[in-house]
């Protein structure tokens, strides 16, 4: 019984989620995407590994939740924006999105199901691809890694229960 409503839980939080979220000023969002995308690559800022993205828009969304950002590197600092026009796009849910982040889940094989769709400038979004690969997890502040994997451990075992 507990696995049912995990798996539930796993499936349907998101969805239950998009609406208050929506409520959020997108300032406020803002503010925070940039905080996070600041500390996480300040390093690859400095040493050029974002330059690809330099007067380029990263589109992300995140279907489920119904939350979208446009991300460039102008002047060599990460800005998220509500609306641009992208030069590639990247989409799915939010599970797998999480388990993509975590390294639980290839991205591959997500494209090829159609769960992960990546949409515009083909060499831009294998840069996007290269560089989130070569993220170290453990170079993550630690209240977000965590985070994430925790999330991850639980979407995991809901997916598990499901079955």
């Amino acid at each position: 019984m507990l696995n049912k409503v995990h798996a539930l839980l796993v499936e349907n939080t998101p969805l239950a989620l998009s609406k208050p979220l929506q409520l959020i000023p997108f300032s406020l969002k803002q503010r925070i995407m940039e905080q996070l995308l600041q500390t996480q690559f300040e390093r690859s800022l400095a040493d050029g590994d974002l330059d690809f993205l330099e007067n380029r828009w990263l589109k992300i969304e995140v279907r489920d939740l119904q939350l979208v950002w446009f991300i460039s590197n102008i002047n060599n600092k990460l800005v998220v924006s509500r609306a641009e026009i992208p030069d590639v796009s990247f989409s799915g849910n939010t599970n797998d999105l999480v388990l993509v982040a975590t390294r639980r889940q290839d991205p591959d094989t997500l494209f090829f199901q159609r769960k992960l769709i990546v949409e515009g400038d083909t060499e831009l979004g294998l840069c996007v691809k290269n560089l989130m690969d070569s993220i170290d997890l453990d170079s993550m502040p630690k209240y977000i890694r965590l985070g994430l994997e925790n999330l991850a451990n639980f979407i995991e075992k809901g997916k598990q229960n499901s079955f």
